[in-house]
């Protein structure tokens, strides 16, 4: 109560109140008190009572700090008081040592209050705002005080958030807080957001909520970080798991990629914290939500096509075959692994390559096999072996073959070096072990599953039972264990052994009828059954007689009656007579009605607290499900009903046989159509690329025909009126013009040259003038700086005119190369006119004629054509050397500018040097005439004194007024 007091601002010590007038008054102080100071103190002092006395505080004080928190949000620190009284009034985080009477107490307290808070939603939706506050006392303790009201009503408060605006956003920024504290908080916060609600799970991983977790993982080391990753994983669980949009979310976001690194754990491990184990337990976990079994199996698929892609596969499958990993972790790893590689085939080849680091090396499934039939293994560890090779053989026809040709004589290896898979579930089988006969027996009939194949090539299997007797099928050699019952000495289940064989041989027996005709072929085997199902046994024993009752059903089934002894009317009668139909129905019911059948069906993985309840296969029980109801149908069919039926069948097999006939011949039909089309396609476009090609060959003939008869016309006019280059000129219509043109272009290049010319001699002789100018300067600093600027660009001027000039020469070497190139044409021309003149040959020889006239013009042509892209390329160097002489043009102006400013600064320096020497005249004459008054006042003048004060006027700019001399004299 000092405490209290001194809170309470310094009350006067009089009679001790009790506790809940104490709050009561600071309630009042609270509610009614004007200064800020005041109600901060009084909140304060309700925080420091609300855990001792948190009904109390709570009845009295709660609509008095949600009003706190509605009008102080000025004022961070009230703010923060009044979060944690709410929090400690709520939460039932109290000691652990209490009696669990006052634990129920303070948990329906809390959720009492909890619920009085929620009543008003805007006390929620003012929650959330608060959250938004940076300040580290308002933020934290409101992250805290959420988070108990989420765990106190869950589904109320979500419901709450879902509804309010931004709500969820809101809470995902406290992920990207920098103090981690209230990041950490915030995880929890989320944790119980996200619990067991779909929508506010996709709303959250849509709120980039996987991106912020992985990189929180990532910071604190994957799986060698602390609490937050385990937090942050169980976060994931939430979101991931029985959430089928977050899942593809998650896969299309390439966020399991990022899983990989969590895995990278190395061969050899020597420091396995708690902390470790539990977070790579929850990763693994995480891995198994994505490829559950229970998920669709599309997105099931392509997780597992991910994970294979990305290396994760190969990540966990080298912690499978590393040293040093605790027992539960690699159970669990060994369960993961299952998943991801059932039903998947990619995934199944490559767990059949993976060899342990042993040697010699060795398949990872024989090492697993060896642990599943060793006994002293821990018993989770078996069960999660025997679930790998059950989802390696899940779906995945290859292994089973596989597995089963290690069994036959053929592929046995006669060295005894190695040891296979089967023979290790042949030793697992036949040992003492019912443990191991029940895992052996059912790994072997997940060989088999749905493959008739491999139940026939299972019986070829010979057993070397014992030295000197001949061998026995295995087959043979299961019946003979299980006839023998309990006379074997076993560790173990009683009827564990007894159960596994009988699950084997129904799966064996099931859909192969010559396993079947095997099985009965046996003379002893339906006496035992029969014996069996009729004898009045005990509960336990009651399992074993409906499994029996299951074999001979399924005997009877799928018997093809090809043993005269055991044909189905006579088993019918059998057990009519022995057994009766009621009562085979009735043991057939034990095996649905056992209270371990459900449980074994619900999942594929098998799960077992103990030994003892392993009795059952998920798979079988799928097996059970489908023969009861055909098996019980089948006993009660009459002999004729079963001729009907086996006539149906028979003409339904025909009937099938003729469908599947036809369709061969329509398929192979179909298949010669599409040939047949395809060729017609190919031949009609090779049709169509054949008549363009004869249609461009006609009109090239066409074209020829036509030139001929132009030429043979010509000709003929030529021999009647003009002689040949006139002839030639008609007939081609271009010669005279482009001769006449080549002289035009001639004398434009000519009429250039001289103009070029000129300009150059013009710009030589105003360098000329530049150079007499600039060495006529006054001043000898300025005129040597401009003599120096000028020298380096007259001697760049002089370079480019003198590649002017040589581009010039080479420019009148091809003028008079293109002249001499005319010239030789003229002489050309006219020489084909003198030949062409010459008459009096036959009508072949003018032929003959033409065709050289047309090969003569054709090279007259080209040789027009290169005087025309010669001409070309002079037009571009004239242009060029303009470009050059008017660039020269602008250097010879920047110099004349620059030059004219050098004379302006020349005469400014000379009025200057003017100025200054007046001013010295000046000073002189002042100066003397002051020495005068001095010797007139009778004050020796020394020379030095002399020399001294001229120097001193020499190197000061401004001289010191003589008349403070003569004040001081």
């Amino acid at each position: 109560m000092n405490f209290l007091r001194g809170v309470m601002g310094g009350q006067s010590a009089g009679p001790q109140h009790t506790e809940a007038e104490t709050i009561q008054k600071l309630c009042d102080r609270v509610a009614s008190s004007t200064l800020l100071d005041d109600r901060r103190n009084a909140v304060r002092a309700l925080k420091s009572l609300s855990k001792k006395y948190r009904l109390e505080v709570g009845i009295q004080a709660m609509e008095h700090l949600i009003h706190v928190l509605q009008t102080d949000r000025s004022d961070s620190e009230i703010i923060g008081y009044a979060l944690d009284t709410l929090y400690n009034i709520i939460s039932n985080d109290e000691e652990e040592e209490v009696e669990e009477n006052s634990t129920r107490q303070s948990e329906d307290l809390g959720s009492q209050f909890t619920e009085i808070f929620i009543k008003q939603q805007e006390n929620v939706t003012l929650l959330l705002s608060l959250l938004e506050e940076f300040d580290f006392h308002v933020r934290w303790p409101g992250v805290k005080l959420l988070t108990s009201l989420l765990k106190q009503l869950g589904p109320q408060v979500q419901q709450i958030i879902l509804v309010s605006p931004m709500g969820v956003s809101r809470l995902m920024d406290l992920l990207a807080d920098s103090r981690e504290v209230i990041r950490n908080d915030g995880v929890l916060l989320l944790q119980a957001l996200t619990r067991s609600n779909g929508a506010i799970q996709k709303i959250v991983a849509f709120e980039n909520a996987f991106e912020r977790l992985l990189d929180i993982i990532s910071e604190e080391g994957n799986s060698d970080g602390g609490i937050v990753v385990e937090d942050c994983l169980i976060l994931l669980q939430n979101l991931l798991k029985n959430n089928n949009s977050n899942q593809n979310f998650f896969k299309e976001g390439s966020y399991i990629q990022r899983m990989k690194p969590w895995f990278e754990v190395g061969d050899e491990n020597s420091g396995w914290s708690a902390q470790k184990v539990t977070n790579l337990h929850l990763m693994l976990q995480l891995v198994r939500v994505l490829v559950s079994p229970t998920n669709p199996p599309g997105a099931t698929s392509s997780c597992q096509k991910a994970m294979f892609q990305c290396g994760l596969l190969q990540q966990l499958c080298t912690i499978l075959m590393a040293t040093g990993v605790p027992a539960d972790i690699l159970t669990e790893t060994i369960n993961t692994v299952s998943e991801v590689i059932r039903g998947y085939q990619v995934n199944q080849d490559y767990f059949a390559s993976v060899n342990a680091p042993s040697n010699p090396p060795r398949p990872a499934i024989v090492v697993l096999l060896m642990s599943m039939v060793n006994e002293r293994q821990p018993f989770v560890l078996r069960c999660a072996v025997l679930y790998c090779f059950q989802c390696f053989l899940y779906k995945n026809q290859k292994g089973q073959g596989e597995i089963v040709s290690t069994l036959l004589p053929s592929t046995i290896d006669a060295t005894g070096n190695s040891v296979s898979a089967g023979q290790l579930l042949c030793g697992g089988l036949f040992s003492t072990d019912s443990l191991s006969n029940w895992c052996a027996a059912v790994a072997l009939a997940h060989a088999l599953q749905e493959n008739a194949t491999q139940k026939e090539q299972l019986l070829r299997v010979q057993l070397a039972t014992s030295i000197g007797n001949p061998p026995v099928s295995l087959l043979q050699q299961c019946t003979n264990i299980l006839s023998q019952g309990d006379k074997i000495d076993r560790r173990g289940s009683k009827i564990q052994t007894r159960v596994g064989l009988l699950m084997l041989l129904c799966t064996w027996l099931s859909s192969c009828p010559i396993a079947v005709t095997h099985f009965l072929h046996n003379s002893a085997n339906v006496p035992f059954l029969t014996a069996q199902i009729a004898e009045n046994l005990g509960e336990e024993e009651q399992l074993v007689q409906g499994l029996c009752a299951l074999l001979l059903g399924i005997s009877i089934y799928f018997n093809d009656n090809s043993l005269e002894s055991y044909k189905k009317e006579k088993l019918k009668q059998l057990i009519e007579k022995r057994i009766g139909k009621e009562n085979f129905i009735e043991k057939l019911g034990f095996i649905s009605k056992h209270e371990l059948y459900s449980r074994a069906s619900q999942k594929p993985q098998p799960n077992f607290p103990s030994p003892e309840y392993m009795i059952f296969d998920h798979e079988f029980t799928k097996l059970v499900k489908e023969l009861e109801g055909v098996i019980t149908k089948a006993i009660y069919k009459s002999s004729e009903e079963d001729k009907k039926e086996e006539e149906v069948k028979k003409t339904l097999e025909q009937h099938d046989n003729i469908v599947t006939h036809y369709k061969n011949m329509i398929r192979e039909q179909d298949l010669q159509l599409e040939e047949l089309k395809q060729q017609v396609s190919t031949l009609k476009c090779q049709n169509e690329q054949l008549q363009t090609a004869v249609t461009q060959q006609v009109s090239q003939i066409q074209q020829h025909k036509d030139q001929y008869n132009l030429l043979k016309i010509q000709l003929g006019k030529d021999n009647q009126h003009q002689g040949s280059y006139s002839e030639g000129a008609q007939m081609n219509g271009v010669q005279p013009e482009e001769i006449g043109r080549l002289r035009e272009e001639i004398e434009e290049l000519k009429n250039n040259q001289e103009l070029l010319q000129s300009k150059l001699t013009e710009k030589d002789s105003v360098i000329e003038n530049l150079k007499s100018s600039q060495t006529s300067g006054t001043n000898e600093q300025s005129s040597a700086i401009v003599s120096a600027r000028d020298s380096e660009q007259v001697a760049e001027l002089k370079q480019e005119l003198a590649t002017l000039k040589s581009q010039l020469n080479s420019q009148s070497v091809e003028i008079t190369k293109l002249q001499t190139e005319k010239q030789e044409l003229l002489q050309k021309t006219e020489v084909f006119a003198k030949s062409v003149e010459v008459q009096g040959e036959t009508q072949t020889v003018i032929a003959t004629k033409t065709t050289d006239v047309e090969g003569r013009l054709s090279a007259l042509l080209q040789e027009t054509k290169e005087l025309k892209n010669e001409i070309k390329a002079l037009s571009e160097e004239r242009t060029a050397i303009k470009e050059q002489l008017d660039s020269s043009n602008s250097t010879i102006a920047i110099l004349q500018t620059e030059k004219d400013k050098l004379e302006l600064e020349i005469t400014d320096s000379k009025k200057e040097q003017d100025d200054l020497l007046v001013l010295l005249a000046d000073q002189d004459q002042k100066i003397l005439s002051l020495k005068n008054k001095l010797k007139d006042l009778g004050h020796p003048v020394e020379e030095e004194d002399e020399l001294e004060s001229g120097d001193q006027e020499d190197e000061d700019d401004e001289s010191e007024d003589p008349g403070k001399d003569l004040d001081h004299i």
